[in-house]
């Protein structure tokens, strides 16, 4: 095949999503020895007047993604002014999406790369809470962005993923009278941990619905009041001497509970 020119990418950002498709275009063609020269960030007139007298020179072509209508259209008008091929990459789709939904862009560069951090934040969040989901490894404790204390069946586990769903590292401690607490759980600061309280009537109800479920004897120990009020007095005097404050989930959906997280946490970070 004949010489392909010099292709110049142009981004008013980082520019991977230009030259990804433009290695994908020049991929379709046998032996394509094809130059990608990019340049990112451009956002002024001036570096588009740079690139095409550049383009004009090697008698290279264009192919750019600029999401700002003026800078797009000051690149269209120049590349033809100056005789070099240039293809507008997202324009034209974006313009037909406005078309169709009646939504006018937000016009602003980098937003993929944007999506894509909070996407891989999320993921990293969640897989930290499956980590460190009841008590598995106390060193997590000190890792979290909130650390979750509560008796078992508290929605402890749920709230962990609907959290980390919000990108927060969450870590989740079970207190059970038996067991001592993770000595992690009294040197992270206070502010990071949220107690889970109960009533025991409640947890009484949801304790027996569960063996039932599971196929087992309500009348398990799991499920007897007064061991359940023991629990709760144990879980009272843990998160005393942790200092950290106690929401009642008695009768809150997980996504109430998170609100309350997530609001008291947003207050904190105001008067810091």
């Amino acid at each position: 095949m004949g010489k392909l020119p010099v292709i110049y990418v142009v981004s008013d950002s980082v520019g991977e999503t230009a030259e990804l498709v433009t290695k994908a275009a020049i991929s379709q063609f046998n032996d394509a020895d094809v130059t990608l020269k990019r340049f990112p960030y451009v956002e002024e007139q001036t570096h588009i007047d740079e690139v095409v007298s550049l383009a004009k020179l090697d008698g290279g072509m264009v192919a750019y993604t600029l999401v700002r209508p003026e800078i797009s259209e000051y690149m269209r008008e120049a590349a033809a002014k100056e005789g070099v091929f240039a293809v507008d990459l997202i324009g034209p789709l974006m313009n037909q999406i406005q078309n169709i939904c009646g939504e006018t862009p937000k016009y602003e560069p980098g937003l993929v790369r944007k999506l894509d951090e909070e996407y891989f934040k999320k993921v990293e969040a969640i897989e930290f809470a499956v980590k460190y989901d009841d008590g598995r490894d106390p060193r997590g404790i000190l890792k979290a962005d909130i650390v979750l204390i509560g008796v078992s069946r508290t929605s402890k586990t749920p709230l962990s993923q609907y959290l980390a769903h919000k990108r927060f590292k969450v870590a989740n401690v079970p207190i059970v009278p038996e067991v001592d607490p993770p000595e992690e759980l009294f040197l992270v600061p206070k502010e990071k941990c949220f107690g889970l309280r109960i009533s025991p009537d409640k947890l009484n109800q949801i304790r027996r619905e569960r063996l039932i479920s599971l196929g087992l004897n309500d009348k398990a120990i799991y499920a007897n009041i007064e061991r359940i009020k023991e629990e709760i007095y144990y879980f009272d005097g843990i998160v005393g001497r942790i200092g950290c404050p106690v929401i009642d989930v008695t009768n809150k959906a997980v996504e109430e509970t998170a609100n309350v997280i997530m609001n008291l946490k947003t207050k904190r970070s105001a008067n810091l």
